[in-house]
């Protein structure tokens, strides 16, 4: 009994041949699973002008350059139209009392003259009062002994004032006033009709002839 159920043991524990052979041979050392490359998708289909798209895509974009200003032409400067300014200035009165005085000696000097000339005869009384050689008022400048005929004793006639010459001659006088307009220069201090010679006009500089007036500085 003994010796036949040890022979059954060694039936069951003991390996064949075959499984001997196959226990004695080394297994081989199983390397772990490498991982799995991703796999890309399918490129989509890019139309006939796909390389042209991808540069446009991909390059960058061109910094960008703000257009040139365009050149203004120039503007020519045009000078007050005294015209234009003494029909915008027209009165029946004068503002001030020194506006009346400039008005009458406008109104009785130059009355006949074209607005220019009216206008710079203004402007001597003006730059007569502003020089430091005569009064620093207009009516005393005006005023003056043996300077303006039309003045009898330090006195003013008596202008039309309903005349369009007086409303002409108060404009004047706003415009000179103003400084809205220049004729003359600042150092013209002098003049007489062009029918008269007198002796001083030799010793001055002739500035301007504007109607019948000369203008001396």
């Amino acid at each position: 009994m003994a010796s036949a159920a040890f022979a059954v043991a060694m039936t069951f524990s003991a390996p064949s041949q075959a499984q001997a052979a196959d226990l004695s041979t080394p297994v081989p050392a199983i390397a772990p699973a490498a991982a799995a490359p991703a796999v890309a998708a399918p490129a989509a289909a890019l139309p006939a002008d796909a390389a042209q798209v991808q540069v446009q895509v991909s390059a960058p974009a061109a910094a960008a350059v703000p257009a040139p200003l365009p050149t203004l032409p120039a503007v020519a400067v045009t000078p007050p139209n005294v015209d234009e300014l003494v029909m915008a200035h027209e009165g029946d009165k004068a503002d001030d009392d020194e506006q009346d005085c400039l008005a009458k000696a406008v109104y009785f000097e130059a009355r006949g003259e074209p607005l220019q000339g009216q206008l710079a005869v203004a402007e001597v009384v003006m730059n007569r009062a502003a020089s430091g050689r005569y009064p620093a008022s207009l009516c005393e400048v005006i005023t003056q002994p043996w300077q303006f005929s039309f003045i009898h004793k330090g006195r003013f006639p008596t202008p039309d004032f309903g005349s369009e010459s007086w409303r002409k001659a108060v404009a004047v006088a706003r415009i000179a006033q103003g400084h809205l307009a220049d004729t003359l220069p600042g150092d013209v201090l002098w003049y007489h009709a062009d029918y008269v010679s007198p002796s001083w006009g030799k010793r001055l500089t002739k500035t301007a002839q504007i109607g019948l007036h000369i203008f001396y500085s």
